[in-house]
């Protein structure tokens, strides 16, 4: 069954000087402040459409690898992912870097790496992203 999940933003002012609230609509976890600053400059407790794009992939990709690892009979015990995604004011986002630590018994770290590979290249997220660059660093921990 598919499913849609939503959420919305009211902006107010022009681009350099206004400023916005995002909310999460489906979920109900809350509102955050988002403005160019915290875009293009220090996030000063705003967030920024790329943070919400590195809360996105990193929660995918280790949904992905955590489902993989499983389906080949080495669940993980644990995965830490962090996703770097970097704007460049006029150019739009460059790239984006995942880094995960695994603890993953009877896994080796050339094994972990290949699984880590297929989850980058298949989770949704990154599907979504395919113009964009992405790259990865595995590790055991």
């Amino acid at each position: 069954m598919a499913t849609t999940r939503s959420a919305h933003t009211v902006w107010e002012g022009n681009l350099l000087e206004g400023k916005g609230v995002v909310t999460f609509d489906s979920s109900g976890i809350g509102e955050q402040p988002v403005s160019w600053p915290s875009r293009a400059e220090q996030a000063n407790g705003r967030t920024s459409p790329e943070e919400l794009i590195a809360a996105a992939h990193s929660s995918c990709f280790s949904m992905a690898l955590s489902h993989g690892l499983a389906g080949a009979g080495t669940p993980p015990t644990k995965l830490t992912t962090s996703a770097d995604v970097t704007f460049q004011p006029g150019e739009g986002i460059t790239g984006i870097h995942l880094t995960v630590e695994g603890t993953v018994p009877g896994l080796d770290g050339d094994a972990f790496a290949a699984a880590a590979e297929d989850a980058k290249k298949n989770c949704p997220v990154s599907q979504a992203l395919t113009g964009t660059t992405i790259t990865l660093t595995a590790k055991l921990a």
